[in-house]
């Protein structure tokens, strides 16, 4: 099966191959084609470039894209989207008063979901999920991580990772999994944190490894929750199953872990709501993806990571969700290029970067996905007939998909 998509108003984020990243100034520029033709077969983009040079092209079928523009699907490199129930009622204390970690103090927030989801299941997690999943390939995302973490026992993070597998295998999205045992400390372990930690290491690890189950492994390395060097056991211990790091870091505190997660070599630190000099010194030279979650930061009332000073420092930047039931419930990447845009004074051209090559690479997947080049997979975004890429992140209240193909196929 072929597909000619022809008269592409523009079509964006244009390169060869090769580019894994873009970096600093590099994400202000964002190479695009007018009046555009892009040609499909089966699940890959075999050709482009101007309408001028489109002469003699065929295929099984043409789809005009007159007035439209053309851009690869959104990489969603950080989310929790498996998962049971919800958590509304805890929206509603905030509302009116609570902070995050009040709720959290009190049993609630990571541990509540924990709860639920243990409760819940198999084929019933998997079908909530899968129900999340369809909206946001709607949406735009063609990839996207999934973390477990809302198990907090070893049946149950097995469990999850069980219908993140599930889901890599029954639909077209690309999936990446992540083993985030260490998310909070569960009750029976409150007054015994080295035994949760011992836990992960003798027991959760291995059999996530010997199931094949994760990709990455991640902590959330924050006060109240697991220390730096907490951090460190699990990632030393980790790295024996040669699962690479990708670390929640900075949501409410900078104390060193962005340090420690470039030390191992991590792919990408995330949230990073509290930034400081040392933080950007670390990150500078190292191989490491920086990513904010501002639908995050709008959601909880936080400050937003400060994108502005990561890319002025000549540092990359991802954009991801943070899709969960907690802080954030929503897989809008739409909405996330739009609020970082808004409230990180982010450019178009960079969120765009951030949310495509960018979070291709916060995967570890932009040899073939996050940009329109030749060998890549074909997954990409037709929008509707707007006046230009601009207009994608300021009428933020509306959506400008018209269509969706993730593989060379419809959504």
């Amino acid at each position: 099966m072929s597909i000619l998509i022809t008269n592409i108003k523009e079509l964006l984020q244009v390169r060869e191959a090769g580019i894994l990243k873009v970096t600093g100034s590099e994400m202000k520029d964002l190479p695009t084609l007018e009046n555009a033709y892009l040609l499909i077969e089966h699940d890959t983009i075999v050709d482009y470039g101007t309408m001028e040079n489109c002469i003699g092209i065929t295929a099984d079928e043409t789809i005009d894209a007159t007035g439209k523009i053309v851009l690869p699907t959104w990489c969603d490199s950080h989310t929790h989207i498996v998962y049971a129930g919800n958590r509304e009622q805890e929206f509603v204390d905030r509302i009116n008063g609570l902070s995050y970690e009040d709720i959290a103090s009190r049993g609630g927030g990571i541990l509540n979901s924990a709860e639920t989801l243990q409760n819940t299941d198999e084929d019933t997690l998997y079908r909530q999920s899968i129900a999340r999943v369809e909206n946001i390939m709607q949406l735009g995302t063609g990839a996207i991580e999934i973390k477990s973490g809302y198990g907090l026992t070893t049946e149950a993070e097995l469990k999850m990772l069980r219908v993140v597998k599930r889901i890599k295998e029954e639909y077209p999205i690309k999936v990446k999994a992540t083993f985030l045992g260490a998310h909070a400390l569960p009750k029976q372990f409150k007054d015994d944190k080295q035994g949760y930690l011992d836990l992960i290491i003798t027991e959760m690890l291995p059999e996530i490894a010997k199931h094949q189950l994760a990709h990455y492994v991640d902590v959330f390395c924050e006060k109240g929750y697991f220390s730096l060097e907490d951090t460190d056991q699990i990632l030393l211990a980790a790295k024996q199953y040669n699962l690479i790091p990708k670390i929640h870091v900075n949501q409410f505190n900078a104390f060193g872990g962005i340090a420690l997660a470039v030390k191992h070599g991590a792919l990408s630190v995330d949230h990073l709501e509290e930034l400081d000099l040392e933080d950007i010194t670390a990150l500078k030279g190292s191989n490491t993806m920086p990513v904010a979650l501002p639908s995050c930061s709008y959601f909880l009332s936080i400050p937003y990571t400060p994108g502005r000073q990561i890319i002025d420092s000549g540092l990359p930047l991802a954009l991801a969700t943070d899709y969960n039931p907690g802080s954030t419930p929503s897989g809008n990447m739409n909405f996330v290029v739009s609020t970082a845009c808004i409230k990180m004074k982010l450019t178009p051209e960079e969120a765009i970067n951030a949310a495509t090559i960018n979070g291709a690479y916060a995967m570890g997947i932009s040899t073939e996905y996050g940009s329109i080049t030749k060998g890549k997979k074909a997954n990409v975004i037709i929008t509707k007939n707007i006046p230009s890429y601009n207009y994608l992140p300021y009428a933020f209240g509306d959506n400008h998909i018209d269509q969706v193909l993730i593989n060379g196929e419809r959504i």
